[in-house]
C-alpha cells in the first residue's frame, strides 16, 4: 500500500464479495469509522453464496452490541432462535449423546476447575451427573430460555445467514458503504510493489483502492488467485470434504440448541429457526458417495422440503498469510473449519475486529501484518484441534471412516491437552483461546475420557462440606430452570417474526 497523509485523504477500502463475510466487514468498518474511510463493496447478484452458517457461538452477542444492534429487531430480521449449546449424538458410541453447552458448570476455585470437585465427589459416593451443575445445559434439555440479570445465561443464535447479510447490508449502506453490482473479471497488480492496484469489473470498470478485503469465499480471487498467499491443507486431520444442505418446514417448536448427529462417514446437523429448520450432512467422499449422502439426508429430515439441495465441496485448512501485501482475507477466503462447533461466523468476526484494531492511518506496518497473521492462524489452529478432538477420541470402530479417525496421528498441541486431562483433570488455555476450560471438559468427558486423578484442593473439603457445596449448586440450577419459560413462548413475546420493530 502506498503511503498517505491521513489529514488530507481517506483510506480507500474495497471489499470484494458480499454474503455474511462481506457485509459483516462493511457494517463493522462503516459503523466504527464512518466518514473516516472511503468504503466500497463489490458483489454480483449472479454469484451465489454458501449461506449455511446458521449456528453461532456467544461472541456474536458482543459483536452485535458493539455495532449498536437491537437484539430483538435483529432476531426478527434473521428469524433467529436462541442457542445454548450443541447436542452431540452417536460420537462416542452409536446411541449415546452428550451436550456441549455455552455455560459454566458448577463453580471453579482459583486453583482448580469444578470438575476436580465433582471427580472427588464420585469417590465419596456422589452419583449425580456432571451435567446437573450447568444452567445452560439443563435449560436446553428442558427447552427453556430467558434473559437473566447480570447476563447469567450464556447464549448465541440460530439464524438465517442470508437474512443476516441483508440486515447488515442495510446498516452498512446507511453508514456510508457504497455497493457496486458487478462481477470481478481481473485483479490488477502494481508492477513495482506487487500490491493490488485495482479490481477490473465486467463492463471495463476499474475500482482502485488502498486496502482490499477478500470476501470471495472458496474462490479466494484476490488472496490466492492474484497474490498466491498459500494454503495449509488439514484434511489429513479432518477428512470430511463434502456437505449437502437443505431447508425444511418446522414441525415442532424450536429447541434452544443445535444437533450434531454422527453417522458412519461423518455427521448431520439440525438447526431450528423461527420459520424453518436448517438440515445438512457432512461427509467424507472417500467413504460415502454423493448420491448416497443425499438419500441419507433426505431420508432423515422432518417436514416438507423448502429448497433444492445445496452441494458444497471443501478443503479444511487455513490460508498461510491472511493479510498479504494490501489484501486481507475474511471468511472462507481465509480458510475453512467445518461447522461442527459453529465457528464460521465467529472467524469472520474475529478477522474484522482484529483488522479494525490494526487499521493503518498511513503506510502499512509489516509488524501489524505479521501480528495479524500470527493471531488469525493461531485462532484457526486452536479451533482445528478442538474439532479433531471430536473425531479422534471415540470408541466407534463400526466403519472404515471411524477406524481411520481413531488411528490417525494428531497435532502435538492436541495430544498434550488430551493426555494432560486424562492424567490430571487439568485444562489450560493459551493466548485468548476461543474454547474455555468447561468446553474442553464437556467434550472430552462426553467423548469418553475420564481423568485418572484430580487436584488435591478438592480433597480439603470434608464430606459434609462437599455434600453441601454440590447440593447448593444443583439446587440453584434446578430452581432457575424451573422458573424459565419455554423457549418458543419466550421468542413469541420477545422477537417473533411479524412483531414490532425496535431498530
Amino acid at each position: 500500500m502506498t503511503g498517505m497523509d491521513s489529514s488530507t485523504a481517506r483510506l480507500k477500502i474495497v471489499i470484494a464479495g458480499g454474503g455474511t463475510a462481506g457485509w459483516m466487514a462493511a457494517a463493522a468498518l462503516s459503523g466504527t469509522l464512518g466518514a473516516a474511510i472511503d468504503l466500497t463493496l463489490i458483489e454480483s447478484d449472479a454469484i451465489g453464496t454458501i449461506g449455511v452458517g446458521e449456528s453461532t457461538i456467544p461472541p456474536i452477542v458482543l459483536f452485535n452490541r458493539l455495532m449498536g444492534i437491537n437484539e430483538a429487531a435483529f432476531m426478527r430480521a434473521t428469524q433467529a432462535t436462541f442457542k445454548l449449546g450443541i447436542q452431540f449424538e452417536n460420537w462416542k458410541h452409536v446411541g449415546e449423546s452428550y451436550f456441549h453447552s455455552f455455560g459454566t458448570t458448577g463453580k471453579d476455585h482459583w486453583s482448580a476447575g469444578f470438575q476436580h470437585f465433582w471427580l472427588h465427589g464420585l469417590t465419596c459416593g456422589h452419583s449425580r451427573s456432571y451435567d446437573d451443575y450447568c444452567l445452560e445445559l439443563k435449560a436446553a434439555h428442558e427447552g427453556k430460555f430467558a434473559h437473566l440479570p447480570d447476563d447469567r445465561m450464556n447464549y448465541a443464535y440460530q439464524l438465517d445467514s442470508s437474512l443476516y447479510a441483508a440486515f447488515l447490508r442495510e446498516r452498512a449502506e446507511g453508514d456510508g458503504t457504497r455497493r457496486i453490482e458487478g462481477r470481478i473479471a481481473a485483479v490488477e497488480l502494481d508492477g513495482a510493489s506487487g500490491n493490488i492496484a485495482a479490481l477490473m469489473l465486467d463492463g471495463e470498470r476499474r475500482i482502485e483502492g488502498d486496502l482490499f478485503i477478500d470476501c470471495t469465499g472458496f474462490r479466494a480471487l484476490l488472496i490466492e488467485g492474484a497474490l498466491h498467499a498459500g494454503f495449509d491443507d488439514w484434511t489429513h486431520y479432518l477428512p470430511c470434504d463434502s456437505a449437502i444442505a437443505v431447508q425444511t418446514a418446522s414441525v415442532a417448536p424450536p429447541v434452544p440448541y443445535t444437533r450434531a448427529i454422527a453417522h458412519d462417514a461423518g455427521w448431520q446437523w439440525r438447526i431450528p429457526l423461527q420459520h424453518r429448520q436448517g438440515n445438512g450432512i457432512v461427509y467424507c467422499s472417500r467413504y460415502l458417495a454423493k448420491d448416497d449422502a443425499l438419500d441419507r439426508l433426505l431420508g432423515s429430515i422432518e417436514g416438507d422440503v423448502l429448497t433444492e439441495p445445496n452441494f458444497i465441496g471443501y478443503r479444511t485448512g487455513a490460508r498461510r498469510k491472511q493479510w498479504y501485501r494490501n489484501c486481507v482475507a475474511v471468511g472462507l477466503s481465509g480458510g475453512f473449519m467445518e461447522p461442527l462447533e459453529s465457528t464460521s461466523i465467529h472467524l469472520i468476526q474475529r478477522a474484522v475486529l482484529r483488522l479494525i484494531r490494526m487499521l493503518p492511518s498511513g503506510p502499512v506496518s509489516e509488524r501489524d501484518i505479521a501480528e495479524f497473521n500470527d493471531q488469525q492462524f493461531a485462532d484457526m489452529e486452536q479451533i482445528r484441534d478442538f474439532l479433531i478432538l471430536h473425531y479422534k477420541v471415540t470408541e466407534r470402530r463400526d466403519s472404515p471412516f471411524w477406524r481411520q479417525c481413531a488411528a490417525m496421528p494428531i497435532p502435538a498441541s492436541l495430544e498434550q491437552k488430551i493426555e494432560l486431562f486424562r492424567e490430571t483433570g487439568r485444562v489450560f488455555r493459551r493466548n485468548e483461546e476461543l474454547f474455555v476450560e468447561n468446553s474442553w471438559v464437556q467434550v472430552m468427558m462426553g467423548q469418553g475420557i475420564m481423568p485418572q486423578r484430580y487436584h488435591p484442593i478438592a480433597a480439603k473439603l470434608r464430606p459434609d462440606e462437599l455434600e453441601a457445596f454440590l447440593s447448593m449448586l444443583r439446587d440453584g440450577v434446578e430452581r432457575t430452570v424451573a422458573s424459565l419459560p419455554a423457549h418458543g413462548a419466550y421468542i413469541a413475546r420477545y422477537c417473533a417474526v411479524g412483531g414490532r420493530n425496535d431498530a
